[in-house]
């Protein structure tokens, strides 16, 4: 049996997900940073959540984002400039600070964000989505990582 029906277009979806690290991680914290900044979207956003996936054999797995995560890098500056662009666009946002590497559990990660001001942040990765639009300006002077 032919299938003469015309493909599906490709999905273009007018949110992004983006994640920006600060290029002096070392490649462990990078995948850690990225994994943990993440998290924190799906958690409050359900709209970025998919339909769980289930394999030939039936076999049920969570479900997972349902666009693509684009990863960034760029200088400290850079983090500085995109977390001041995050908050003035009040855009859903999750960040992992370089006192978080010290800490081992969420409480502990909690208070060490908690214990300093937002302009004193040694921020070595932010988290955003959005309106397509809005994520490509906060996310301005950074580089894709390579």
């Amino acid at each position: 049996m032919n299938d003469t029906s015309t493909p599906e277009p490709a999905v273009r979806f007018d949110t992004k997900i983006a994640v920006l690290l600060r290029e002096d991680l070392e490649t462990w914290q990078r995948l850690n940073v990225t994994a943990f900044l993440v998290s924190g979207l799906g958690t409050q956003l359900p709209e970025v959540i998919g339909e769980p996936y289930e394999d030939a054999d039936q076999v049920p797995y969570l479900p997972m984002f349902r666009q693509p995560v684009l990863v960034f890098e760029g200088t400290k500056e850079t983090l500085t400039t995109a977390h001041a662009r995050v908050l003035s666009r009040a855009l859903p946002r999750a960040l992992f600070t370089s006192d978080l590497f010290t800490t081992g559990n969420d409480r502990d990660n909690r208070a060490a964000v908690r214990a300093v001001s937002t302009g004193e942040l040694d921020l070595v990765g932010l988290a955003v989505y959005g309106p397509r639009n809005a994520v490509d300006k906060v996310m301005k002077g950074a580089r894709m990582h390579p």
